[in-house]
């Protein structure tokens, strides 16, 4: 070891003068510093016994340090040595006094028996007085008298937690003396319920509060805030010695929170008085005056309500926050309604533009105290996708709808102009029947081009319309395309019986009782005309075989009222009357068969029933055979039984006056029920040339 440290101090001298050598033959570079050499000489000196110094001093330093260090190790062994014997001795008393402590136990437990009396002379006043007292609290809470209510009431609940304590640190296993108290102090947590029903209403009411009695909301406040800190030492206690009085923690403070939140919900909720049934502009009412609700309640909060909660609360940005979730959640729930175009447009516009602005809740009020930039969207940016979406598809369906309505529009004008022009064009043939070609044809297709018409809007309507109630356009549409379809089958009909007027003037003449085929022709005309209108598209082609079906039956009946033949015996009577019946079965047959197997009997009936009344051969049963027909077609009228007995040829002027008197005493009301057949048939009064030629001329109308 000292081999080692001699080479190295030998090391060190030798580094030393190098460096000494070094530092002389920089400062004697030049001649003239020889000169200096004395003046180098002190100055070097003088730095040595600068350093020799400050070394002695810090040699002296250290060795002061190491001096006090070991006298300190001196004393603390010397310490150790006196602690270590008085433990020691401390082991050994305590050794000595084990049976000793072991006899304590009993005044232990007379220490905590007389720390519970203690504490029960303590309370000994408020203990008896209970009854008394919870009366009085009572009295108190219903006079709103909420601070000296809460007082009482803490002095009730401080007497029964430190019985219930006292109880717990003697025996906290004896549950029957701990109910004892609880059951004797019962009516205080009714009492704690019944002021916290009243805090919350006050709460619930804080807008309106805080105008009209601010120290009222200010008496809410320190009572939760009184009861926060009781809360605190509570659950600070349970830790020392596991013991809660019941009831706690109460945590009315979050509580309040809750409340004053579901204070600003149900305001932001209720502001909905009107719905889209009522009004069309609801949501825009509903936002304005969401807008004016939140706006001016947030300045009562900063102006007023601030000033009756503590500064640790942060009430104005709490109730910004509030606010603005109730108003998120609203907007959401309105979201999911079924909205129309416009409203998805009036929402968008609030939420995004009008609610961040000036006119809420960027209000100069209220700026100073929030940066509105920090709130969260009202809605999720995917929401407002959604309703965008939407609101290009409702565009979409109105610009369709609204196409498909001026489409219906034009319709209608020109199913106007349609109809006309049908007119003009059955005129035109009228004129010249040879003229245009193809009449028949071509007024079958206006007719099927009113079904067509029809199934092409229903299609389009279907396919566009959002809408199922109809439209104005739709009734008037479909009236003139009715009337147009009428029309044509009329014109058709017009058509037929143009052709068959020659025959229908022969029957019922001395010339179709001797063996006229007029009603053969008649049947055959029809088929054929019936062969080309199988084109007509249905229901008009049913009506027009119905319609034509009647007027064949009315012409046929009209010749009879017309008296064309009077029957001279009852030869001919029988004859004629056979005649009818069989041509009523030809009708029958020919409609039956036009109409594919349909029921068509009922008007044929009413020629065999004309037919039974010339038939008869016993005159004096007359009478009953009349009545007959009058029951079975009660529109018969006494002009047409006169025509028909005058037609028979063989009543006499008394015979027709007794039936007609009997008939009118016993007139059958026509209910309507069926068809009428003889209402519209006429019994003319003038010479049958005149009847002819006004047939003739109603035909060609």
């Amino acid at each position: 070891g000292c081999s080692n440290s001699n080479f190295a101090m030998e090391e060190t001298n030798r580094e030393a003068v190098a460096t000494a050598v070094q530092r002389v033959a920089g400062m004697l570079q030049r001649s003239d510093q020889l000169d200096k050499v004395e003046q180098y000489r002190r100055r070097e000196a003088r730095k040595k016994a600068s350093v020799e110094a400050r070394l002695k001093a810090a040699i002296q330093s250290q060795l002061d340090g190491v001096r006090t260090g070991l006298t300190q190790l001196h004393n603390a062994l010397v310490d150790v040595k006196d602690i270590q014997s008085s433990l020691a001795d401390v082991s050994k008393d305590w050794r000595q006094s084990i049976n000793t402590i072991e006899n304590l136990k009993d005044v232990k437990d007379a220490v905590v028996q007389h720390s519970q009396l203690a504490s029960a002379v303590e309370n000994l006043k408020n203990i008896f007085s209970v009854p008394e007292i919870v009366n009085e609290t009572q009295l108190l809470i219903e006079q709103a008298e909420l601070l000296q209510a809460h007082r009482k009431l803490m002095d009730l609940e401080c007497s029964r937690d430190d019985l219930m304590y006292e109880q717990y640190r003697m025996d906290s296993k004896n549950t029957s003396d701990m109910n004892l108290i609880r059951i004797y102090f019962e009516d205080v947590q009714a009492l704690s319920d019944e002021l916290a029903k009243q805090l919350w209403m006050v709460l619930q009411r804080s807008m309106v509060t805080v105008r009209r009695d601010p120290t009222m909301l200010v008496s809410v406040v320190r009572i939760i805030e009184r009861e926060e800190k009781i809360d605190r030492r509570m659950l600070d206690r349970k830790k020392q010695t596991g013991f809660i009085p019941p009831g706690r923690p109460k945590q009315w403070k979050d509580k309040m929170f809750k409340v004053l939140e579901g204070t600003v919900s149900t305001r932001i909720e209720g502001t909905q008085s009107v719905t889209r049934e009522v009004d069309k502009m609801w949501l825009v009412r509903l936002l304005e005056i969401t807008r004016k609700y939140v706006l001016d309640d947030l300045i009562v909060v900063k102006n007023l309500m601030v000033q009756c909660f503590p500064p640790h609360y942060n009430t104005f940005r709490r109730f910004f926050c509030l606010y603005h979730n109730a108003v998120s959640a609203r907007v959401k729930e309105l979201t999911s309604e079924d909205l129309e175009a416009n409203e998805i447009v009036s929402l968008l516009t609030w939420v995004l533009n009008t609610y961040k602005s000036t006119e809420m809740m960027g209000h100069p009020e209220l700026c100073a105290e929030c940066d509105v930039n920090e709130l969260e969207p009202l809605l999720p940016q995917d929401v407002v996708d959604e309703l965008l979406i939407c609101l290009f598809s409702c565009c979409s369906s109105l610009f369709k709808e609204q196409v498909l309505r001026l489409c219906l529009k034009q319709m209608n004008s020109f199913l106007i102009r349609y109809k006309e022009e049908a007119v003009a064009y059955k005129e035109e043939h009228l004129r010249d029947r040879q003229l245009p070609q193809c009449y028949v044809q071509y007024m079958i297709a206006i007719i099927n081009n009113c079904q067509t018409f029809k199934e092409s809007i229903n299609s389009l309507k279907r396919k566009y319309s959002q809408s199922s109630e109809p439209t104005m356009s739709d009734a008037a549409i479909e009236k003139t395309l009715n009337e147009v379809a009428k029309e044509g089958c009329q014109f058709l009909l017009d058509e037929v019986f143009l052709d068959l007027e020659h025959h229908l003037n022969e029957l019922l003449t001395r010339k179709w009782l001797t063996g006229s085929h007029a009603v053969d022709t008649i049947c055959v005309t029809v088929e054929d005309y019936f062969n080309d209108f199988n084109k007509i598209k249905k229901p008009f082609n049913q009506e027009m075989t119905s319609e034509a079906h009647r007027r064949v039956v009315m012409e046929y009946i009209k010749a009879v009222m017309q008296k064309r033949i009077t029957f001279k015996n009852a030869d001919e009577r029988r004859e004629g009357a056979d005649r009818m019946i069989k041509e009523a079965d030809q009708f029958k047959f020919l409609f039956r068969k036009l109409a594919g197997g349909e029921d068509t009997d009922r008007l044929c009936d009413a020629i065999a029933a004309i037919a039974e009344v010339f038939k008869l051969t016993d005159p004096t049963l007359l009478y009953l055979e009349v009545t007959t027909l009058v029951s079975k077609y009660p529109d018969i009228r006494e002009e047409h039984i006169l025509a028909l007995l005058a037609v028979r040829g063989d009543a006499s002027r008394e015979m027709r006056q007794m039936i007609i008197e009997t008939l009118s005493q016993n007139k059958m009301s026509y209910t309507g029920v069926t068809q009428p057949i003889f209402k519209d048939i006429t019994v003319p009064t003038i010479s049958m040339t005149s009847v002819t030629s006004m047939a003739t001329a109603k035909l060609l109308k």
